[in-house]
């Protein structure tokens, strides 16, 4: 069996299937005399004899017939090979901007159809959508609305949410609503643009107060210590999902509405090129709506994944 090459197995099937030599030679473009040989070669190597065959005609044997199809699967694996071979080794780098969120499973997810190059500088939504939209990234995970799309000639994919919570004094840990909440909006709308409008946005829909802050204490340590100073719970931002609560501050989920913040994977609309695509389809497959589509669930108006548009 280590002398068995595929080229033996595609002539056994060429022959199978036209169950002339003659034929499948020129179908393979050899000649008829080494087809035959190679033939012969092959059924050495099995130890078996894969053609009854005489002067008039040509007809598997069982143990060919039996053969068959397990051949077509083999060779069928094996250009499944090659392709994505082809596709790993020449694929151009597709190249990936973040906020602060990627997919946990995103290096599994694109390593059959990309060269996936995570950017480093890790920038605000509205400039990595930007970016996108300049050339300087091909794919971005953020944070837009709908007009920013129109306006920056880009395309929104849905990848993750997130549902905010807010943080507060103990020891009560129960929900609260959305209108006795406290959101921070920051004065540093270089950093802060996409968030302040979101902040903004919820508190003109559901009542909640808008705080203004002047350092950078949308979310670290800065959040927290506005949290100890305010008589309110806080709306933790997206960035302060996955950070440790000190001891003496609890979590309380905010109801009335829910509140949620969607992660865009955003690409230019005319994006034609194989590897972005794919990449795109990989990481956005199977993701659901997320929670953001369920009846207590709020989004931004201007959010291209609310449930109106």
């Amino acid at each position: 069996m280590a002398r068995v090459e595929l080229r033996q197995l595609r002539y056994f099937v060429a022959v199978a299937e036209e169950l002339n030599f003659g034929r499948a030679a020129e179908r393979l473009l050899i000649a008829g005399p080494s087809l035959s040989q190679q033939i012969k070669a092959l059924e050495r190597d099995l130890g078996v004899r894969l053609f009854d065959r005489d002067r008039r005609s040509v007809s598997l044997t069982p143990a060919g017939a039996a053969l068959l199809p397990h051949t077509r699967a083999l060779l069928e694996r094996a250009e499944d090979l090659k392709g994505r071979a082809r596709r790993l080794s020449g694929s151009q780098p597709v190249r990936l901007g973040y906020v602060n969120w990627l997919p946990p499973d995103m290096t599994a997810r694109t390593a059959a159809v990309a060269q996936l190059h995570v950017d480093a500088w890790v920038a605000p939504s509205h400039t990595q959508a930007a970016r996108v939209a300049d050339g300087s990234l091909d794919l971005a995970v953020c944070w837009v609305r709908a007009e920013d799309l129109e306006r920056l000639g880009l395309r929104a994919r849905l990848i993750g949410a997130d549902r905010l919570y807010a943080v507060a004094k103990g020891p009560g840990t129960g929900d609260v609503a959305a209108r006795d909440v406290d959101v921070l909006v920051d004065d540093d709308t270089t950093s802060w643009s996409s968030w302040n409008g979101y902040a903004e946005e919820l508190a003109q829909a559901t009542g909640a107060r808008p705080v203004r802050i002047s350092d950078g204490g949308v979310t670290g340590p800065a959040f927290f210590d506005h949290v100890r100073r305010g008589r309110r719970p806080v709306l933790n931002s997206p960035k302060g999902q996955t950070t440790q609560l000190p001891p003496d501050l609890v979590r309380r989920e905010v109801v009335t509405p829910e509140v949620y913040w969607t992660w865009s994977l955003v690409q230019r609309a005319g994006e034609d090129r194989g590897a972005v695509l794919a990449t795109a389809e990989a990481l956005c497959e199977g993701a659901g709506d997320l929670g953001i589509r369920a009846p207590g669930a709020w989004l931004p108006a201007g959010d291209p994944h609310a449930p109106s548009r």
